[in-house]
């Protein structure tokens, strides 16, 4: 599915479990910078929020409670990413001290802490997501298996399209998916379609005729629903 369906999908599962400060901390604390994480670098890196979890309590060494930005759960391996911006936490020098020792005790605990520039994020994503490719690279095989559920509901023809869109700066032609697949055209147009009710395809319209002569593909190059 596009990026917005998930996300809404994605919050309102998390909305729905939580209740008193825990929900009210994920409606303020998803703000600006999450939602630019989680559009820009963690859907164009995975293609899906399995295992994500937004505004994530924790308590710290003193017994208190705090919420992590994110924290990402992959075959017993944890990894808390937070969204840094010079506003909030490098101005006040008590509060920088005590985002350094709650890393350091998160890390203690078992946690991979992640810290990103907001600013970095929001000028230079591409770098952000190469990064963090590099950094989950291990850990992405579980998570594939962790998502194995949703990327078995697509054919072999449904991901070989998914792939030949990737190819082909996201857009499918039929004709030219036909003579490069070694199928009919008419197969091809028949799995377009059955991929636009997958939301993995947008059929986009020619002219002032409406007519349908090519599909974009909406899905994530990373995503495990090519596999």
């Amino acid at each position: 599915m596009s990026f917005e369906i998930e996300h809404a999908k994605w919050m309102k599962w998390h909305l729905s479990r939580r209740r008193g400060e825990r929900k009210d901390a994920l409606m303020r604390g998803h703000g600006y910078g999450n939602q630019m994480f989680v559009e820009k670098i963690w859907w164009s890196l995975m293609g899906h929020f399995v295992g994500l979890h937004p505004e994530y309590e924790v308590n710290d060494w003193r017994g208190r409670s705090y919420f992590l930005d994110f924290m990402w759960n992959v075959g017993g391996n944890r990894f808390a990413f937070e969204i840094m911006d010079y506003g909030s936490h490098g101005k006040d020098r008590s509060k920088y001290r005590l985002d350094l020792n709650r890393g350091l005790f998160l890390q203690s605990q078992q946690y991979q802490v992640i810290a990103i520039s907001f600013d970095e994020m929001k000028e230079n994503p591409s770098f952000i997501e190469a990064i963090l490719r590099n950094m989950l690279a291990p850990y992405l095989a579980s998570a594939t298996k962790q998502n194995a559920m949703v990327s078995r509901t697509f054919c072999k023809i449904e991901r070989q399209l998914m792939r030949f869109a990737i190819r082909h700066n996201r857009i499918i032609r039929p004709p030219e998916a036909a003579r490069e697949l070694e199928l009919h055209k008419q197969t091809i147009i028949k799995y377009c379609r059955m991929l636009v009710q997958k939301d993995r395809l947008r059929p986009v319209p020619a002219g002032a005729t409406g007519k349908i002569y090519r599909y974009e593909y909406l899905g994530s190059i990373q995503s495990p629903d090519l596999l």
